[in-house]
């Protein structure tokens, strides 16, 4: 029956050959080196903020220590330009007052606890554009143990309570000039109540696998049809890469991992021509690479896009193949009125049974969290 389903024109490309399965291609993703760096007075002022700003120096980049703690002059001569200079700024910052005030994030937590705002990877479909206000800067915040420790405030007694960091950012690919996610890490080793996650499309863990988790970390991974990821997700880790860095995190502590309980965000699937093929490909290099006992879940996120961000991504990404025709998708609004666009009920639903049985069939006890 999926043969049946049809192929939305998601790309502009020329008529389907016989599917052949790519080459996996290994890449590592490259270390995202800012050529510029903001620290505000505040952010200096926080103990946490000095060891950024150490390491900062150790990877040589030059530091711009501002007069006041406003962001300012981050704007180019036109969206392109402004793009392109905040995706090479860094700005290390105090986290403001609101920050304590956290927000819940259903599916994926019952929190979120924002490390950081912003994003290094150039992914043409970004969750991001249009939800942060001004140019997409990387903003890491320096008073995270605060921030941490107020977390406490949400913990519900008698269950555990989940706190999802990666919201806003992709925290292994700032990671080396941050040490954030470790800070993280080690906190929640020391919570009872609480549970940390966070996902990411790099694949530098070799820091992460030596830290005091206790189990209390998810460390997921994001993956995709080679087809999404090599087209539309620049600056970041190769499919493989990012399998084997999940490998790497579920192997067991005897075995030269990091034992943590691990996860796959299938995200965003997208109906590309022979997308059951490429997706199935993908969903056997993951079983063949996890082929051992390991604490396994899984998130199915779906393609959608808001008028906003369509229009924020059409000016980033001015050549992008992406199709955001409304007329060839549902509109699912929310209790404020907003409106996005996905799949609509006829597609949805053989994707969604797809996905599930082909997951379950190699994945019998990895539990599926949600569908979206």
């Amino acid at each position: 029956m999926f043969d049946s389903l049809p192929v939305l024109p998601l790309f502009d490309q020329p008529a389907p050959t016989p599917f052949v399965a790519p080459e996996p291609l290994t890449k590592s993703a490259k270390l995202w080196l800012p050529k510029r760096v903001l620290f505000t007075p505040d952010a200096l002022d926080e103990p946490f903020g000095q060891q950024i700003y150490e390491r900062v120096m150790a990877h040589d980049l030059e530091v711009e220590v501002l007069k006041s703690n406003r962001l300012t002059n981050l704007r180019g001569a036109d969206a392109r330009e402004t793009y392109r200079n905040a995706k090479n700024t860094l700005a290390v910052v105090k986290a403001p007052a609101g920050a304590l005030r956290l927000q819940p994030t259903p599916p994926s937590a019952d929190w979120q606890m924002n490390l950081a705002e912003g994003c290094p990877a150039h992914c043409q479909y970004c969750y991001l554009a249009g939800s942060l206000q001004g140019p997409p800067v990387v903003r890491v915040f320096a008073n995270l143990p605060q921030l941490l420790e107020n977390t406490a405030n949400y913990e519900q007694p008698g269950r555990l309570t989940s706190f999802e960091v990666s919201c806003y950012t992709d925290v292994l690919g700032i990671e080396h000039l941050t040490g954030s996610l470790a800070e993280c890490i080690r906190h929640y080793g020391t919570r009872e109540g609480a549970r940390l996650r966070f996902v990411s499309k790099y694949n530098h863990v070799d820091s992460l696998l030596d830290l005091p988790h206790q189990g209390h970390t998810r460390a997921r991974v994001s993956l995709n049809a080679e087809p999404v990821a090599r087209r539309m997700e620049g600056g970041t880790a190769s499919i493989e890469a990012r399998i084997q860095a999940l490998r790497k995190l579920a192997l067991p502590v005897a075995l030269g991992g990091g034992g943590y309980p691990v996860g796959v965000v299938l995200a965003p699937i997208m109906l590309v021509p022979d997308w059951r093929k490429h997706y199935t490909n993908l969903l056997d290099r993951v079983a063949d690479a996890l082929d051992f006992d390991c604490d396994l879940t899984v998130e199915f996120i779906t393609h959608r896009f808001t008028p906003g961000s369509r229009d924020v991504l059409r000016e980033w990404y001015p050549n992008t193949s992406l199709n955001f025709d409304e007329s060839i998708r549902a509109a699912k609004r929310n209790k404020f009125g907003g409106v996005k666009y996905v799949y609509q009920p006829d597609d949805m639903r053989p994707l969604k049974q797809f996905f599930y049985e082909e997951w379950q069939r190699r994945f019998p006890n990895a539990p599926i969290l949600y569908w979206t």
